[in-house]
C-alpha cells in the first residue's frame, strides 16, 4: 500500500515527527534517532534486502531503491512524495539507523549507514558501509 496525503492523515505523523520529537530530543536528535532506528530495526527483522525495500513502503517512509551493491555495502535512494518526503525539513538519522542494524543482522559484521540529502533530486541517498573484519554475533 503506498501513502499519499489523500490517503494517510498526514498531520499527526507530522505532528509527532517534525515538531514532537525534535522538541524532545533537542541537540542529541540525530544520535538518538540512529540508534531509534536500530532499536526498530531489531523489533521488526528483515532478513534480505526486499524486506528492508518491503518495510519502508509499508511503513510509509518512502520507495527505496537498491541502487548499488559492493563487496563491502551497499548504496540505496529514498524517494516519495515531496510532501511526504519533507527532504528540505526533517533528517533521515533513523531510516538510517534501521537500514544499518538490518543489514549488520543478517551480514553479520558491523555495519554503518550514512545519509545523504539530494535536495534538488528529491531523494535521500544512503551509504551503507560494512566492516567485513568485525564479525558480528547474532
Amino acid at each position: 500500500m503506498s501513502l499519499s496525503k489523500d490517503s494517510f492523515p498526514l498531520f499527526g505523523y507530522e505532528l509527532l515527527r517534525d515538531y514532537l520529537v525534535p522538541s524532545i530530543l533537542g541537540k542529541h536528535e540525530k544520535d538518538i534517532l540512529y540508534w531509534a532506528g536500530k532499536d526498530l530495526a531489531r523489533k521488526f527483522p528483515c532478513t534480505d534486502i526486499p524486506l528492508i525495500i518491503s518495510f519502508f513502503k509499508d511503513a510509509g517512509w518512502g520507495d527505496l531503491t537498491l541502487e548499488k551493491e559492493m563487496k563491502d555495502g551497499f548504496v540505496f535512494s529514498l524517494t516519495n512524495e515531496p510532501e511526504l518526503l519533507k527532504i528540505n525539513e526533517r533528517n533521515f538519522r533513523l531510516e538510517a539507523g534501521f537500514i544499518a542494524e538490518q543489514i549488520q543482522n543478517f551480514k553479520g559484521v558491523l555495519t554503518e549507514c550514512y545519509e545523504e540529502k539530494k535536495e534538488k533530486q528529491l531523494e535521500v541517498i544512503f551509504t551503507v558501509k560494512m566492516d567485513l573484519k568485525e564479525k558480528i554475533e547474532r
